[in-house]
């Protein structure tokens, strides 16, 4: 028979076991930051969860090797194929890792939008998926993992930085490091290797890990059936569609108690400070692009995530408090308390964008992958030094520009954007209905009519229908990035952008990767086109190609210079047919 001294005894040894368990839990962090106002109601209460710190595996220690892995990916010839027909539907092939793992039947297929889509034969960049094919297989901890062929940033640091913020930020976002390749005897070189958005990432990243990812997809708002990735929240869309409707609420009261209901109103202003501080114009705030969105369970509201992050920090002017049109951030802004609430988490998050600091973490990883480029191309090496020159240069100045923003007041809304225009067939389409766009302050949009070319069918003596002719012209501060732009819908295939554009004393930008001087292209892509100081009327082509149906693309006329004035009319939309 036991005594009463020793089921005391077994008590308090319990009671220690207790203790000891709950000092052996993952210790949580404190939240970064609180806005103004985050006290003050449910309308404007900061509900961000506490990041917290989740056990270390194997795939920590991947992600933070200072070293370039090297990755060989084995295609049949038959599964070669298939990709060439079908870019995007998962084929069978083989990871091996030199002097590491080799993981057989890992789904791969290519990957990339306007901007960075290549075929199999040039540098494509892939998605792969390790436990699609064998349930339960991982590489390194990892199932699901993106290598992205950084065709858009040639310093391939972007990605790597901009998730180093985040992480000192309490945003969370997929872990980077950089890997060279091989696809079956083929080098394809260098390669920025990105953690997948998955059911891991959510493990990582939230407490309640079951609810619905969102993929934002090209270009897409929120207000369309967007494709689910993970979750076990409904089918139906219903838990966007609710945020939707209340981002429309007409009474600006209401909408903002239902929206606080539903977004993480903090966490929304935290984000849009990072999209905007570190000029991501191809995001969700910016331009309703590379974005992804998670609703909370434990919450009950929606987080909205950043993605494409190769093309940051391009222009130090780019505008932070510019009322940009996604439906999220004009609601996020609605009136002066979520309004002075954002700009305080700007003031709040500067220190994160300290240049001269980044501009040492960048250059700890050139060091990384400097010798790995010399191998590949020795020749190659002086630019990537100069590349790094101007990255450095570009942080430092973005940090003076934040700092300056904060001090003035807030532009005035950003006009609304034209309506989508849907081409379908193989007729040239003429396209009305520009509206500006600027990254820098002082540039100025006029259009104006003018007699256009009279056409043949037309006889002498009648009328010529009239030319509207779109202008920018730089304004005083030596720094114009200006632009016309359009959005078009379009289902897949190769189309040809043509305009006429003259200029007048234009100077351009130096170290620019979309283009220099007056040209055209699309949202997200570089151009080869361009004119620089006087010129008469030239007839300017681009050419783009659409991968996936349908697409949403934003045209672009612009002009990227120190001084001078560009003018272009007569813009027609033609696809190519083979």
């Amino acid at each position: 028979m036991f005594s009463i001294q020793h089921w005391t005894s077994r008590f308090w040894l319990a009671l220690l076991w207790l203790a000891l368990l709950a000092g052996c839990q993952p210790a949580a962090t404190s939240d970064v930051s609180k806005s103004p106002g985050d006290s003050k109601g449910a309308d404007s209460k900061s509900t961000s969860p506490t990041p917290f710190v989740t056990p270390r595996d194997a795939s920590d220690e991947f992600f933070e090797r200072d070293t370039v892995h090297h990755l060989v990916l084995k295609l049949a010839p038959s599964q070669e194929q298939k990709l060439r027909e079908d870019a995007r539907r998962y084929v069978h092939g083989t990871l091996v890792e030199l002097h590491g793992e080799t993981l057989a039947e890992v789904a791969i297929k290519l990957k990339g939008a306007a901007g960075s889509f290549q075929e199999l034969d040039g540098k494509p960049a892939f998605t792969l998926n390790v436990g699609k094919f064998m349930k339960k297989q991982t590489f390194h901890r990892l199932t699901k993992f993106y290598l992205n062929n950084s065709v858009q940033d040639e310093t391939y640091t972007s990605e790597w930085l901009c998730a180093s913020i985040c992480k000192e930020a309490g945003i969370p976002a997929p872990r980077i490091t950089h890997a060279r390749v091989w696809l079956n005897d083929r080098d394809l070189g260098l390669y920025v290797l990105k953690e997948g958005f998955d059911a891991q990432f959510l493990r990582r990243n939230f407490r309640n890990s079951k609810g619905n990812l969102y993929d934002g997809g090209f270009c897409q708002e929120i207000d369309v059936d967007l494709e689910k990735d993970e979750g076990f929240g409904p089918n139906d869309h219903s838990d966007l569609r609710a945020l939707v409707a209340a981002c429309q609420l007409p009474d600006t009261g209401e909408r903002k108690t239902q929206v606080a209901k539903l977004l993480d109103v903090a966490q929304f202003h935290r984000f849009m400070a990072f999209e905007l501080m570190a000029c991501h114009w191809d995001g969700y705030v910016a331009n309703r692009n590379n974005y992804r969105v998670y609703f909370d369970p434990s919450q009950g509201q929606a987080r909205f995530l950043p993605h494409g992050m190769d093309q940051m920090f391009q222009d130090p002017n780019f505008p932070v408090f510019e009322q940009f049109p996604a439906l999220v951030a004009q609601a996020a802004r609605c009136d002066d308390e979520w309004n002075l609430a954002y700009r305080e988490r700007v003031r709040e998050m500067l220190p994160f964008f300290d240049g001269e600091k980044l501009g040492a973490r960048v250059e700890k990883l050139h060091r990384r992958l400097r010798p790995e480029i010399a191998k590949m191309n020795p020749d190659g090496v002086a630019g990537f030094d100069e590349q790094l020159g101007q990255w450095k240069e570009r942080l430092v100045q973005r940090t003076e520009s934040i700092a300056r923003q904060l001090t003035e007041p807030d532009p005035p809304p950003r006009p609304p954007d034209g309506e989508p225009v849907e081409l379908n067939g193989i007729e040239p389409v003429a396209l009305a209905d520009w509206y500006p766009a600027q990254e820098t302050a002082d540039a100025h949009h006029e259009t104006a009519e003018e007699p256009g070319e009279r056409p043949a069918e037309i006889p002498e003596g009648e009328e010529i229908p009239a030319v509207v002719v779109y202008s920018i012209a730089a304004g005083e501060s030596g720094d114009c990035v200006a632009s016309w732009r359009k959005r078009v819908r379009l289902h897949p295939g190769r189309y040809h952008l043509t305009a006429r554009m003259r200029v007048e004393g234009v100077a351009p930008r130096g170290g620019e990767n979309p283009g220099v001087g007056a040209g055209l292209r699309i949202s997200g892509g570089q151009r080869d086109n361009g004119l620089e100081g006087t010129s008469d009327w030239n007839n300017l082509v681009y050419e783009f190609a659409v991968v996936e149906d349908p697409q949403e693309v934003e045209l672009v006329a612009e002009l990227r210079g120190r001084s001078g004035r560009m003018w272009f009319a007569a813009p027609v939309l033609k696809r190519v047919v083979d």
